[in-house]
């Protein structure tokens, strides 16, 4: 998993480049001074010398001059004296434009020192004295796709709107007068930089965790917020990204026509009809163009001339040669990019279409081909260079998009020749085909839709920058027989190896070679590094001798190769992620196993062919190979070429080109990785594979028919098909015998037949384990009908009489392995523990008297299916091929153990618990003691101590603590219970609580007591206390609970209830009794507690992929930490007398390893330590910086000596002593840690637990030892057993120095991340953040799915009406009927009934009954209501309103799922369309059930989904449907199951972290202002109001760090009575409520008023904790209209995320104050303010809904965030809160669509046609669902809107409002406030603007002339308001400024006329269709879903 993350890992180098240009005209001659002295002040403040940033810099006039580049100078000093020498240049004219456009071909390149590819910012700084003279257009647009960040500072003389085009954003464009005043923006500058330039490693990313609740509140936000959406968008980008389509490519010629190829070009012309001869030309398949060249290109046909092949190849042979001179070849391949691989042209690059460009080259270019190369290959085009000798080669070369691809013929005449090889590079380009980088969104080549999302959010960018580079080729060993048998067949492999090492790439170092021959033992001819060059490698082969010998051990050979060749030592790169390829040639049959050793080499990932022949064993060699398809024969050796093409065709098929060349194509293993994520979630549960193994042995005889007859039963209710469910049956007793197999019938009628025909097999004994180990070699496989491998859920269900007489544990034990899940239903002769045992859980083991009692059990057996089904784990294919879902397992999914490595995430967390009991046992409990006692025998007796999963522990504790046992020091409940009866009253004062909980912290649960804690394992406390404690818990306790110790406190009457609150994990955990002999009553309280709290830790279905995600992103976050540039090394030298003679030659050892070091500070740290009896430091890890000074004092040493040996005591002391902090190491900032130890004899103390600590802190122990050393004792200590080492004498040392450089080698590839215990910065750069540390940090971090609470909240309406009066009594029945399958009882479901005809009325609602008698009994007791119409539509509208609503009962916020069931006897009298839609938008599943006299179509309306929507003829038929309903509500609410990410690198690091902060949202706390009219009006009211929020804060917890509280009067003005951040303390807030006079004044200014809290309140300095995520409400009790507008402020409220609740009266403007609230349901109603009391419980209803929807902030500055994480400012510049936002809310379909047209005096005679204009469009659009909204404005001097967004809802009212419009004249022409007008009020939310919900918003200006004012900065603000434009005017138009104000430039046409309008009208509705898409994909079905 790591070594993967470490292949994609790129730290990002941090710094800058800085490229000063100097305007060096004649015009800056006395400013240039200035100018110099500001280039040096700026160089002064960078940091050039620790090689961070680099500097350039470049003077220009007419032309520019470089001075010097980024790699001419690396420190300050030199640039500094560089710069002061500095002399004006002089000349004219300014070319700005000339001298950007030169920066960017030949400063901001690699060459020139650029660090671009490596992904270094790039920045410019410009200063310039004057107006260009020629375009800066270009080449400024040029720099900014380039990605430089350009500052631009000019003075008076210079043109602003130039410097501001040039500048990355407009803000950036400085002025000054003069240069000399250039200081004074220097602050301004720097700034600017920093906020752009951001260090890559965040300034301080501190994250802090204060307490458990912080993790729940995140976990709780998570539940009710959509990050599974969120990442489902992410992960549907990154899918999209790899959606190349190599079954189709678009193919460009581009051919040399000039005059020097006239002759050649018949043979030109004839070598591309041959190539297209080959494709599949089709327009959904491949496209062809082809262009000739000579000084300029010509297209002869496009990409999208031609649709078929023949017409193709016809128009090639019309061709005609060109002629012409010079040779231009780079102008050719820019005219191709720019015009031939284009949409408009054929190209389908946007849609992921590979691209191919296919050059015919004659000669050498007359003009420069970098430039245009280098952009065809920034765009993905591969290039395939072809050329004569007459061209230049390396130019050639540099064309190509790989040097390989350029390929050489003599003459043209000779393309023949190169046919094949232009195939291979053809076959090697589809194969590294370049996901596609798309700017438009629309349907990609591969199905697949692009949303908006994708494109505008940069993610392919971002994909595409976190590229990785794995080597390419491949490593190559041959083991060839040398047996005597094989002497005659020799020199046929000789030749067979030479062959196929000619097609190996040996000599560009991608290929590697070995050969080794074998007999009796194996002997290397070469090893992978001994030859570098395909010559040397096939002189040798020529010269090898036969070896002979006898007898053919192939095995022992098979286990050399694994051992001594395929390691790095000997040039093998596995641990790079090379490819690792045996070919074994043999002969005969192995003397000896080649199991293991075969198995050996597959677990190292060695992809072995295996070539025997006639005389060979094909079943052995089928075992070695990979795949038995790799296992080939031949008669004999003389016919291997036979087999040739068949062994490098699987060799291409399996080891791939790892990676694609370009260093911006993401790594090839991701996108493997990828689609093997998105296959390992492809679980089918709508199919399933079962086998019944019936017990068929001599004691079931009389038994079998029921057998039989229980079997027939189940397969009735299967769907038995070929695809769907399949069954096999399978008797055993002494061994098995299948009665039919898993693919022997397809149809359910031919097993029944089958079973009915089952005779009983009979025979003894009941070899259970055998008949286990049968079905799994022999049924559940792929030959035998099972379907595991595709991913279908295996059943094995075991009928069992009696106990086995063979063992069952291990074949039990494969089955769980292999993923079966057996369920095991035994009789009362069976053992229930065997059976227990071989059950996939326990809890799978049923159980009944006799056979005859099965039918008892179905349905506890249908029970069970129904959870392996919810459980099905992902399938762990083995080979590859179709999987149960659709999708292909591709090879490389199964040969890279990439879903092993899934599995191994998602593994089980262990099960069971550790349970401590703590005693009281002072003096006060001595008579209780006999109960506390038999209180832990009982819960004892409850646990599963015997089979391992539960631990025990017992302490006493009165004054201090005694532990009476460890968790480890009993395995079994037998010797527990014994030593609890034993158990003796301590006695002692005081009761010491909290001592006592200290110390089990640092003594009981851990490691070295038993405790698994580090495992997951759950630790729970359960304390028995009879007293008050002495001292104080809170420390202690809160210690616990950071620990994760779940703490359950029993106390009696003599304890401290609030003490015990506070020690227990949660109040409620904390329980009460009389007396301890009263313990008894509160025993299955406690339980029931327990098995709530601590659940298996294995999820149920939908949270597998949870789990998974949590360790999966842990992994990604915490990778980071690693640095394997350095290491600190250990060595732990034996010292005991035993090794005083070999201590030399241990020193010499260390001393040669020391010598291989990097010793530095910051890279390699050594450390000796000596040990016999006890440890010695010799020295320490930061005791030496230098090699030399370690070496030196390694020789120094002298030998310690002593007795014994205690190896496990010195294990411990270098753990405790020196992998220290203190001591030099650097574990705890990721760095890897190696112990080395040199033992020579057996350890006199145990090395167990030391060795499993020195593990557990990530700590690499080898071994090393003599032959008087316990090798299994040395396996232990090392870190993994291979890690052991041994010598027969220490002399002997050298020959394992290779050896330990290996083990060294693998050590550092798989440096794992220690698990820290301490935050701190990383050796990387990185900061391990405290949660990372804490024992939740899977939970904490990004656990981005938890289970949603279970049940459901049910309500049922029914039809009252009097229609329905004599169908009543059965609609009654029927709900009694579904309440009696819910789970009201224990609190999962809750229901609630409302009756309804002409208006609703509640029954009950969802918590008024807790339990189901009492529902029961009302439904029972229900009334028919009467009453007529019947409203159906204001029934549905009700129940939103005040059914599914929090103060209703509805648990709907915390995710719980809600459901409607709608018994309708009618149609509806009212509409139901739109609250039928508000319920679904609410997340409401509603089921409709109707009778023959109700509206199917209604009903269908109302339904969540058509098929939801039941009929019934009479209700009195309801239980016809019954079934019906129930298995469609279990269908539909399911737990939700979140999509899993992927590994990206650097980005993703940072992206993760904020998606984690963006999650930190606190409802623990919140900022709360109140607004209170203090106008005249209210005088007499405000005694009434002040009270109201008197009563409101009383229910707060005021605190600095809970709630906050403001209070804010207004009338004509506000004024602040007091802020958030005045009072602390709630008293204090209500003293000062009671103080409050109230104002007076008018008008009523609620609009300033709203906008001054919103500036002056709800700010930081005002105490606002906004930006820290903190929610933040405004509760606004307002007692007339408005004076003012409120529009404005009352969004700009919305904007920032202030939730407004509004409180008025009958005086106040009903829809002013919806306006003003965040929602209309926020806005609350009194008749006077006397009556407030009366909403009081609506408004606590209304703060808890905020608080559930408390959106993650989007910070605007860094900072520390109120749930104690870190803001770092990567996440603020970044932009990636908003980005999240934005992604994690669905936007509505449609768009706004808004017409500013120029209604000037110029217009007059255009009017009508604008009209007209406007009228089409708008037949286009969807108004009439709801989908678009139209509003158009007319413009001249100002602005007059015609109608908003929100005035019209249907299209005809529009039409007929356009038709009637009159122009509006005036003059002059201001466009710029008429943008400005549209923004401030028009395209917000109270005009009917959606854009707060996403939707997308448009506008089309239609403008007759250039505007008199200034357009720049409202066309800027409407475009950050994400408002697209589209521009279209006339002649008299300024094009300019229509492209300045258009969304991009393209977006702005032009028309001679409007009358000319319909012309653009197709590009405009195409254009809009490009970009506004509909956001939501069609089947975003990424992983699984």
């Amino acid at each position: 998993m790591f070594q993967m993350l470490c292949s994609l890992a790129e730290r990002r180098p941090q710094g800058k480049d800085v490229v000063f240009l100097l305007d060096g005209s004649d015009g800056t001659r006395t400013g240039f001074p200035a100018m110099r002295d500001f280039v040096q002040r700026i160089v002064q403040t960078l940091s050039v010398d620790d090689s961070k940033d680099r500097v350039s810099v470049v003077q220009y006039s007419k032309d520019p001059a470089v001075q010097f580049y980024l790699n001419t100078y690396t420190t300050k000093g030199e640039i500094l004296d560089t710069v002061r020498g500095l002399r004006h240049k002089g000349g004219r004219p300014l070319n700005t434009g000339a001298a950007l456009q030169y920066l960017r071909d030949n400063v901001f390149t690699a060459s020139a020192g650029s660090r671009r590819p490596e992904g270094v910012p790039q920045v410019l700084i410009l200063l310039s004295g004057g107006r260009s003279y020629d375009s800066v257009d270009a080449p400024a647009s040029a720099l900014k796709q380039l990605g430089v960040l350009t500052f631009a500072i000019g003075t008076r003389s210079s043109d602003s709107r130039e410097l501001q085009k040039i500048s990355q954003d407009p803000s950036y464009a400085l002025s000054v007068s003069e240069f000399t005043d250039l200081p004074s923006v220097q602050q301004q500058l720097q700034s600017s930089m920093e906020a752009v330039v951001i260090d890559v490693t965040p300034e301080s990313p501190t994250v802090l965790v204060d307490s458990a609740t912080i993790s729940q509140n995140i976990v709780h936000l998570l539940m009710i917020s959509p990050p599974a959406y969120l990442l489902q968008r992410f992960l549907f980008c990154v899918f999209l990204f790899f959606s190349v389509d190599t079954a189709k490519k678009d193919i460009v010629f581009l051919l040399d026509g000039s005059d020097g190829t006239r002759n050649d070009f018949p043979a030109m012309r004839e070598f591309v009809e041959r190539v297209v001869e080959k494709l599949n030309v089709e327009e959904n398949k491949d496209r062809v163009a082809v262009v000739q060249y000579s000084r300029d290109a010509e297209v002869n046909f496009y990409l999208n001339t031609y649709t078929n092949r023949e017409d193709v190849v016809d128009s090639l042979r019309g061709l005609r040669h060109r002629g012409g001179r010079p040779l231009n070849t780079g102008a050719a391949l820019q005219y191709v990019r720019d015009n031939v691989f284009t949409n408009s042209s054929g190209s389908r690059r946007l849609q992921g279409v590979p691209q191919m460009l296919i050059l015919l080259n004659g000669g050498r270019s007359s003009d420069n081909v970098d430039t245009p190369a280098s952009a065809l290959k920034q765009q993905g085009i591969s290039v395939i260079g072809i050329g004569t000798r007459s061209s230049d080669s390396r130019e050639l070369q540099k064309i190509s998009f790989d040097p390989s691809y350029a390929l050489s013929v003599s003459e043209f005449t000779d393309l023949p020749s190169v046919q094949e090889q232009l195939s291979a590079v053809m076959s090697t380009v589809l194969a590294r085909a370049m996901p596609m980088t798309p700017t438009v969104p629309g349907k990609s080549a591969t199905g697949f839709y692009i949303p908006k999302f994708c494109v505008n959010l940069n993610m392919f960018q971002m994909l595409c920058s976190l590229a990785e580079r794995r080597p390419q080729g491949k490593d190559v060993v041959f083991l060839l027989d040398g047996s005597d048998g094989t002497r005659t067949g020799f020199p046929a492999m000789r030749d067979f190896v030479q062959r196929i090492v000619q097609t190996l790439s040996v000599d560009d170092s991608k290929d590697r070679v070995s050969v080794v021959q074998y007999s009796k033992d194996p002997a290397v001819q070469f090893y992978l590094n001994t030859y570098t060059t395909k010559g040397e490698i096939l002189d040798t082969v020529r010269g090898l001798r036969h070896k002979g010998g006898r007898p053919l051990n192939t095995g022992a050979a098979l286990q050399y190769l694994r051992d001594n060749v395929f390691t790095a030592s000997a040039g093998s790169r596995r641990p790079e992620g090379v490819p690792q390829v045996l070919i074994l040639l043999s002969g005969g049959r192995s003397y000896d196993s080649v199991d293991a050793p075969a198995s050996a080499l597959k677990q190292l990932g060695v992809l072995t062919f295996a070539i025997g022949t006639r005389s060979s064993d094909s079943r052995e060699l089928q075992k070695i190979s990979q795949d038995p398809s790799y296992a080939l024969s031949v008669s004999e050796f003389t016919d291997l070429p036979s087999v040739q093409q068949q062994l490098q065709s699987s060799m291409e098929a399996v080891v791939i080109e790892v990676t694609p060349e370009s260093p911006t194509v993401l790594a090839y293993l991701l996108q493997r990785f990828l689609f093997c994520v998105f296959l390992f979630f492809s679980v089918d549960t709508a199919k399933k594979d079962i086998v019944f193994l019936l017990d068929g042995s001599d004691g079931t005889r009389n038994d079998f028919p029921a057998m039989r007859e229980f079997v027939e039963r189940v397969v009735e209710k299967l769907n038995v098909e070929e695809n769907k469910d399949r069954v096999a049956v399978v008797q055993y007793s002494r061994d098995a015998e299948v009665n039919f197999y898993l693919n022997t019938y397809t149809k359910r009628e031919d097993v029944v037949d089958s079973l009915r025909g089952l005779r009983h097999r009979g025979g003894r004994p009941l070899n259970t384990g055998a008949a286990l180990q049968y079905v799994r070699d022999n049924v559940f496989t792929n030959s035998s009908g099972s379907r595991r491998l595709q991913g279908v859920p295996q059943m094995l269900i075991l009928l069992n009489g009696g106990r086995s007489s063979d063992n069952v544990d291990t074949p039990a034990s494969a089955l769980k392995q292999q993923g079966i899940s057996v369920i095991g239903i035994g009789t009362r002769s069976s053992d229930s523990r065997e059976l227990q045992k071989i059950s996939f859980d326990p809890s799978y083991a049923l159980s009944v008297s006799e056979f005859t009692d099965l039918p008892s059990v179905q349905e506890q057996l249908s029970a069970v299916m129904s959870t392996v089904l919810a459980r099905a784990m992902p399938m762990t294919p083995t080979v590859p091929g179709k999987s149960a879902t659709g999708f292909y397992i591709p090879k490389f999914c199964v040969n890279l153990n990439m879903f092993q490595m899934l599995c191994s995430l998602a593994e089980r967390r262990p099960q069971g618990k550790d349970v401590v009991f703590l005693l009281d046992g002072s003096d006060g409990t001595r008579t209780g003691f006999p109960a506390m006692r038999d209180f832990v025998q009982r819960i004892v007796q409850t646990l599963s101590v015997d089979d391992s999963k539960d631990r025990v522990s017992v302490v006493q504790y009165s004054k201090d603590p005694a532990v009476q046992f460890y968790l480890n020091t009993y395995t079994t409940k037998g010797e527990i219970l014994d030593t609890v009866r034993g158990l003796r009253h301590k006695g002692g004062r005081p009761l010491n609580t909290g001592a006592a909980l200290q110390y089990l912290r640092d003594n009981v649960f851990t490691a070295s007591a038993g405790s698994r804690r580090p495992e997951g394992v759950p630790q729970v406390l359960i304390l028995l206390s009879g007293g008050r404690s002495y001292d104080s818990v809170d420390a202690p306790a809160s210690a616990l609970k950071q620990l994760g110790v779940l703490t359950f406190a029993i106390g009696t009457r003599s304890s401290d209830s609030r003490e015990l609150q506070k020690i227990s994990q949660d109040p409620s955990y904390a329980l009460s009794v009389s007396e301890f002999t009263d313990l008894p009553s509160v025993q299955q309280q406690l339980q029931s507690s327990m098995e709530a709290v601590v659940i298996e830790v294995t999820p149920e279905s939908p949270t597998v992929l949870a789990y998974l995600l949590q360790r999966f992103l842990f992994c990604v976050f915490l990778f980071f930490s690693v640095d394997t540039a350095k290491k600190d090394i250990v060595f732990l030298l034996d010292g005991s007398d035993g090794t005083r003679n070999d201590f030399p030659a241990m020193r010499e050892f260390v001393e040669r390893v020391v010598e291989k070091l990097n010793v530095e500070e910051n890279k390699d740290r050594v450390a000796v330590v000596q040990y016999s009896r006890d440890a010695e430091v010799n020295f320490y890890l930061n005791t030496y910086t230098k090699r030399e000074d370690v070496v030196d004092s390694l020789r120094g040493l002298r030998h310690r000596g002593g007795r014994p040996l205690n190896t496990g005591a010195a294990l411990q002391y270098v753990r405790d002593n020196v992998f220290t902090n203190s001591s030099g190491s650097r574990r705890l900032q990721g760095v890897p840690q190696m112990l080395i130890l040199l033992n020579g004899g057996r350890s006199s103390d145990n090395v167990d637990t030391p060795a499993s600590a020195l593990k557990q802190q990530g700590i690499s122990v080898i071994g090393i030892g003599t032959r008087s050393s316990d090798s299994r004792e040395l396996q232990k200590i090392s870190f993994d057993p291979s890690y052991a080492l041994s010598v027969s004498e220490f002399t002997d040392l050298p020959s394992v120095q290779e050896q330990l450089s290996a083990v060294m080698s693998t050590v550092l590839a798989r440096a794992m991340p220690m698990t820290p215990t301490v935050p701190g910065k990383s050796a990387t750069g990185f900061y391990i953040p405290k949660f990372c540390v804490n024992l939740n940090m899977f939970q904490m971090l990004c656990s981005l799915a938890e289970r949603r609470p279970q049940g459901k909240d049910v309500v049922f309406l029914l039809d009252g009406s009097d229609g329905t009066r004599t169908g009543f009594p059965a609609m009654r029945d029927f709900v009694q009927r579904i309440v009696q399958t819910l789970s009201v009882d224990d609190s999962k479901d809750r229901v609630s009934v409302v009756q309804y005809s002409k208006d609703p009325a509640v029954q009950f609602y969802l918590n008024t009954y807790t339990t189901k008698g009492e529902i029961l009994d009302t439904v029972r007791g229900l009334r028919h209501k009467g009453g007529r119409p019947l409203n159906t539509g204001a029934a549905l509208q009700y129940l939103r309103d005040n059914v599914f609503t929090a103060s209703a009962g509805s648990r709907r916020p915390e995710g719980v799922p809600q459901v409607l069931i709608l018994l309708s006897g009618g149609r509806s009298y009212d509409s139901v369309d739109a609250p039928a839609s508000a319920l679904k938008q609410l997340g409401v599943l509603t089921f409709a059930i109707g009778t023959r006299s109700s509206d199917s179509r209604e009903l269908q309306k109302i339904s969540q989904d058509p098929s939801y929507a039941l009929s019934v003829s009479e209700f009195t038929d309801l239980p016809s449907v019954q079934q019906q309903l129930q298995s469609s509500m279990e269908a539909v609410v399911i737990e939700v199951t979140p999509e899993s990410p992927t590994v990206l690198a650097y980005l993703l690091q940072r992206f993760l972290f904020c998606v984690f902060l963006f999650f930190s949202v606190d409802t623990a706390k919140k900022d709360i202002v109140f607004l209170l009219d203090g106008s005249d009006g209210t005088r007499n009211d405000f005694p009434a109001m002040r009270e109201f929020v008197e009563r409101v804060v009383e229910k707060l917890n005021v605190e600095e760090n809970k709630d906050r509280v403001a209070v804010v009067q207004y009338s004509r003005d506000a004024e602040v009575n007091f802020y958030l951040n005045t009072y602390t303390k709630r008293e204090d807030v209500v003293d000062s409520l009671r103080g409050l006079r109230h104002r007076g004044g008018r008008p009523l200014n609620t609009g300033a008023a709203l906008q001054y809290v919103r500036d002056n309140v709800f700010t930081n300095s005002s105490g606002s904790r906004r930006l820290q995520g903190v929610p933040q409400m405004l509760i606004l009790l307002n007692g007339g209209r408005s004076s003012d507008n409120v529009d404005t402020p009352a969004s700009a409220l919305k904007q920032q995320g202030i939730s407004v609740i509004g409180i008025g009266t009958r005086s106040s403007d009903s829809r002013e104050l919806q306006k003003i609230s965040f929602d209309p349901s926020y806005a609350l109603s009194v008749s006077e303010f006397t009556d407030l009391p009366s909403v009081q419980e609506q408004l606590s209803a209304v703060m808890s809904t905020v608080l559930a929807r408390a959106m993650p902030m989007t910070p605007t500055v860094p900072g520390k965030s109120a749930t104690g994480f870190y803001i770092p400012k990567f996440c603020v510049n970044l932009n990636m809160f908003q980005m999240l936002c934005s992604l994690a809310e669905r936007r509505p379909q449609g768009k706004d669509v808004v017409f500013l047209l120029d209604g000037s005096d110029g217009t007059r005679t255009g009017f009508p046609a604008m009209r007209d204009f406007v009228q089409r469009i708008v037949q286009t659009l969807s108004v009439d669902d709801s989908k678009d909204r139209v509003s158009v404005v007319q413009y001249s001097k100002d602005p007059a809107v015609q109608f908003y967004l929100n005035t019209y809802t249907t299209k005809g009212e529009i039409l007929d409002t356009v038709r009637g419009l009159r122009h509006k004249g005036g003059r002059p022409l201001n466009t710029g406030a008429a943008l400005q007008y549209l923004r401030d009020n028009v395209f917000t939310a109270s005009a009917g603007s959606r854009r707060p919900e996403g939707v997308p918003q448009v506008l089309i200006l239609l403008s007759g002339g250039r505007s008199y004012d200034s357009v720049d900065a409202p066309a800027s603000a409407l475009k950050q308001l994400g408002v697209l434009t589209f521009a279209i005017g006339t002649r008299s138009s300024d094009s300019r400024e229509l492209q300045k104000i258009s969304q991009d430039p393209s977006y702005a046409l032009s028309v001679s006329e409007f009358t000319d309008l319909p012309s653009v009208q197709q590009q405009l509705q195409s254009s809009m269709e490009a970009v506004v898409i509909e956001v939501t994909p069609e089947s975003p079905t990424v992983l699984g879903m």
